[in-house]
């Protein structure tokens, strides 16, 4: 294939409008290395065709909840040959489904004990799926630890 043809690439601002995503996105995607430009004698961003592509790939991942630390991961693995395949696509959705059912699991438990939280009405300290007296959860680590699954089952009582 050779070198892109001027019409074959993109401004910035062709790129945004192409794809819907804001220019300062675009040059923040750049930075971090998801999508690449070329340079006119101007220094101007020109950017290949097929960076729509990636763009959507993007945007769709994000849809799926995915930060762009996880997406960048994940683009790491595809082949430096331009814009991601339908293979391509395959084997990041396939990496990314166990995370998702893992989302999706925590979702609904989340979901589920909505109504049984204190936040939300039940009022009852002594079966509320959030509590956590005297931060006992704290030793299973960061984070709201009894919606993200684990049990106050053998904690030990704090002070």
């Amino acid at each position: 294939m050779g070198e892109p043809t001027a019409s074959d690439l993109l401004t910035i601002g062709e790129l945004a409008h192409r794809s819907g995503v804001a220019t300062s996105a675009l040059r923040y995607y750049e930075s971090i290395g998801l999508i690449t430009s070329g340079r006119t004698d101007a220094n101007q961003r020109r950017f290949v065709r097929s960076a729509l592509r990636t763009i959507s790939l993007i945007r769709v991942a994000q849809g799926l909840g995915l930060g762009l630390d996880e997406i960048r991961a994940a683009f790491t693995t595809l082949p430096n040959s331009g814009a991601p395949s339908e293979e391509d696509w395959v084997r990041l959705s396939s990496l990314w489904r166990a995370d998702l059912d893992g989302r999706i699991a925590r979702l609904q438990v989340l979901r589920d004990d909505l109504t049984s939280c204190i936040g939300c009405g039940c009022l009852s300290l002594a079966r509320c799926a959030l509590f956590n007296r005297n931060d006992k959860a704290a030793a299973l680590g960061a984070g709201a630890r009894y919606l993200l699954g684990d049990s106050a089952d053998g904690v030990a009582d704090g002070p």
